[in-house]
């Protein structure tokens, strides 16, 4: 005979199981940290300005 399964836990298992794997999809796809977030915006800051900077006047 084989092993006693509470079927209610092993579908909360898998239910939480798939909720993980999504999240990390998730992550993977539209995670950036703060730190890069600010890189960025720095970077455009600066690019901004120094377009703004070469700017002819009519």
């Amino acid at each position: 005979m084989g092993e006693i399964v509470n079927l209610n836990k092993a579908r909360k298992a898998r239910a939480k199981a798939e909720a993980a794997a999504d999240a990390a999809a998730n992550r993977a796809k539209h995670g950036r940290s703060k730190a890069e977030k600010t890189c960025d915006a720095q970077a455009e800051a600066r690019r901004r300005a120094l377009l703004d900077g070469a700017k002819k006047e009519d």
